[in-house]
């Protein structure tokens, strides 16, 4: 198993990447829309991806896709909160 990433990095990647999807991660977990738990499962999965340079490229050229980048372990969610 290899280690995670470091926690601040992916943190910033997920925000970006809900920015993309058009979610705004911080308010919909001050909202209460996202259970603690749900927001350090995110982090962590965030964490544990080996893409992080394909994401970095990704959000580089789409920043507001509308859509989180293919394969992003935490697509599913990003969608639920944005719909």
């Amino acid at each position: 198993m290899r280690p995670l990433g470091d926690p601040l990095h992916h943190l910033r990647l997920m925000a970006r990447m809900g920015q993309a999807a058009g979610v705004e991660l911080s308010a919909a977990l001050a909202a209460g829309r996202i259970p603690p738990e749900d927001w350090a499962a995110m982090i962590t999965r965030c964490r544990s991806c080996d893409a992080t340079l394909h994401c970095e490229a990704f959000l580089a050229i789409r920043e507001r896709s509308q859509a989180p980048m293919p394969g992003c372990r935490n697509a599913d969610q990003l969608m639920v909160l944005r719909d």
